[in-house]
């Protein structure tokens, strides 16, 4: 038969009902959102625990120690694999605000590092030339930036505010005042760190900032700033080891069971066109033409789903969430294409009987 021939029989049977083009397409969407739309639901979860972690400081690392250095904690983000924020902290003396005689309230002196720890996530610029202090200390005494707040060491310029929620954080910062000092002024107690994707040899990295020989018990000692999270998580194992990551393996094997089942229904349909002298070569590029029309009508549907579903869901990288998601569909339109031309394939004329016997 001509091409134009196969094209046209082709078309008669998914137009007129034949190839059930509206229950093909149909099934074909169905598959390919079940199995890509699970693994985007999965990687996204996932990348919102780290998400979670992240905001939640969880991936700050604390050197403890009381000959902390500064200048080289400070500089530990230049180092090749090193964190991407860090600085240096040590307690300060209690402040008592001028408005509240009885009442002290804790204060700490920190690098410049230190406060891009504190502001990471704000766009604002981190500004080193006045008191930084936590939101509730700053609810509860008016406080904005810029403000002034009187206390019995003079009057302390609000130079910016720090959110410090409940989540399982360090609690010393949840109520106090942060004054900015340089980092040649004198030791520090704690060099912090934040760094995500955290890198193994970051506790290696950062025992650099304490000198050898510091007679201090916790000297090189590191903890992290929330222990209410899993400190041994990691989120690249965590993603490679998602059950998801069988998935195209899976819709390899459904595809083609689809594949088959489409070409099996109408195995007497075959069986005829054979004996009234379809050749096979035909039969099959006929089967292939119909199958190729509703996988693309339903995998396009699927892959406009997909689409949006990564870009609602995942928190960042959706590009890549949508990539890893379309293997299942793709992969799926493999399997049913080798599973309708291989079951073809074995449709034979003399077979004829036998299926009309078992219609």
């Amino acid at each position: 038969m001509r091409l134009s021939s196969i094209c046209s029989e082709a078309w008669r049977n998914l137009t007129c009902g034949t190839a059930k083009l509206a229950l093909m397409v149909l099934v074909t969407l169905s598959l390919g959102l079940l199995t890509g739309g699970y693994e985007v639901l999965t990687i996204t979860g996932l990348q919102n625990q780290a998400k979670t972690r992240v905001q939640a400081d969880a991936d700050v690392t604390i050197l403890l120690g009381d000959n902390i250095d500064g200048v080289t904690c400070e500089r530990l983000t230049q180092a090749g694999g090193g964190p991407n924020y860090a600085g240096a902290i040590r307690k300060g003396p209690q402040i008592t605000p001028l408005a509240t005689p009885g009442m002290d309230l804790a204060s700490f002196q920190v690098s410049a590092g230190l406060l891009s720890i504190l502001a990471a996530g704000s766009s604002k610029p981190v500004d080193p030339t006045g008191v930084w202090v936590s939101r509730s200390l700053a609810h509860d005494f008016g406080l904005s930036v810029g403000s002034m707040l009187p206390t019995d060491y003079g009057n302390a310029h609000i130079a910016g505010i720090f959110d410090w929620p409940n989540d399982g954080r360090d609690t010393r910062l949840a109520y106090a005042l942060v004054t900015p000092v340089a980092t040649s002024d004198g030791n520090f107690q704690e060099c912090w760190a934040k760094q995500w994707p955290r890198s193994p040899d970051l506790d290696a990295l950062m025992r650099v900032a304490q000198p050898v020989g510091d007679g201090d018990d916790k000297a090189g000692a590191t903890t992290s700033l929330n222990k209410g999270f899993d400190a041994h998580y990691n989120g690249l194992a965590s993603y490679r080891a998602r059950l998801t990551r069988w998935m195209p393996y899976l819709s390899l094997a459904l595809g083609t069971l689809f594949g088959i089942w489409t070409v099996v229904r109408r195995r007497l349909e075959y069986a005829g066109a054979l004996h009234v002298g379809e050749d096979k070569s035909s039969q099959l590029l006929t089967i292939g033409v119909e199958t190729l029309v509703w996988l693309t009508l339903g995998t396009a549907a699927a892959i406009g789903i997909l689409t949006a579903l990564s870009y609602v869901l995942a928190p960042a990288g959706a590009v890549q969430v949508l990539l890893t998601a379309l293997r299942s569909p793709l992969t799926l339109d493999m399997g049913t294409m080798l599973g309708a031309l291989g079951t073809g394939v074995l449709i034979r004329e003399s077979q004829l009987f036998h299926y009309f016997k078992t219609r």
